[in-house]
């Protein structure tokens, strides 16, 4: 159930998930006691310079002015010692780290406005959340790749499956092909012979993808990974009823072969996209070290091990 009042979202915490046959559920959280705010976070080093991808710059199509000052690669200082794995010019991870964020010291907001109850974040993407309580956790995960293809009119890139398993594609949605929905079932309009690739009919595709997909469908389409073969782009999902979804953003090493990594996530209700805090190793935060044992304990949920998983 969409819209639930605010007030009993913060009542009723249950996990991130709407996963049904085809039809969305009410999207409830479970959450963990408020817990402080490190201030002993890593210093920069010398070396970390403002650098920019000639095919990521000017890739984030709902802004209207892009500051390379902003981006994650500039504001988020590593451990000493640590240097960024390298990736792909122009590749998703490469756009993920050039991603801007907010001014410092911004909350996290939920979809209508209001401050989150309890701060978890170390900063917060500038993407729009919406003003309507969707854009969660798996959404979140689906709307940052699909921003990446649509900004390179991948058009035939961008789809998912609703958790009845059915398939929906921007590059129908575009000619005008809609999937219609009823009961359990879901079928399929003929295109109306109109091209609208505009990015106002992107976010009309992504609304109804937020709708009906979420964790469970979300983590049928991807393909687990090994964790010494993290990278920007991964991500940690439990896939279910609940379910939860975070965002790998980054990775580096350091000489000895130590491996970290950065995680995003958006949560419920709806709420901004922010980076993790890592309040169990508060030196590195807001990064994570690859050699925890069995459970990787973010703020607001637990990953093991091998729910590590890539796009496929």
């Amino acid at each position: 159930m969409k819209n639930i009042i605010f007030i009993l979202s913060l009542i009723f915490l249950f996990a991130c998930q709407k996963d049904s046959a085809t039809a969305p559920q009410s999207k409830q959280e479970k959450e963990n006691p408020q817990q402080p705010i490190p201030t002993n976070q890593p210093k920069p080093l010398p070396e970390e310079i403002k650098t920019v991808s000639e095919n990521t710059q000017n890739k984030y199509t709902w802004l209207k002015n892009y500051n390379i000052d902003d981006a994650i690669i500039n504001r988020i200082p590593l451990p000493e010692g640590y240097k960024r794995i390298q990736v792909e010019k122009g590749s998703f991870a490469d756009w993920l780290r050039h991603l801007p964020l907010k001014e410092k010291g911004s909350p996290v907001l939920y979809y209508n406005g209001q401050k989150k109850y309890k701060d978890v974040h170390y900063a917060v993407v500038d993407i729009d959340r919406g003003k309507e309580d969707l854009q969660q956790c798996a959404d979140a995960v689906m709307r940052l790749k699909s921003e990446y293809h649509y900004s390179l009119n991948e058009f035939g890139k961008i789809h998912f499956n609703y958790t009845s398993g059915d398939k929906v594609a921007f590059d129908d949605w575009r000619k005008g092909k809609r999937p219609i929905v009823k009961g359990n079932k879901v079928t399929f309009s003929s295109p109306s012979g109109e091209m609208d690739n505009s990015y106002r009919n992107f976010k009309k595709y992504l609304k109804q993808i937020f709708t009906y997909a979420g964790t469970a469908s979300l983590s049928r389409e991807m393909k687990k990974i090994d964790m010494d073969n993290i990278h920007p782009g991964n991500v940690f999902i439990i896939g279910g009823h609940p379910g939860h979804a975070v965002i790998v953003m980054d990775v580096a090493k350091n000489s000895e072969g130590r491996t970290i990594f950065m995680l995003a996530q958006s949560y419920m209700p709806a709420q901004d996209i922010h980076i993790l805090q890592n309040f169990n190793e508060k030196g590195i935060s807001p990064w994570y070290t690859t050699d925890f044992e069995n459970e990787l304990l973010t703020p607001e949920w637990t990953f093991e091990r091998a729910d590590l998983k890539r796009f496929m």
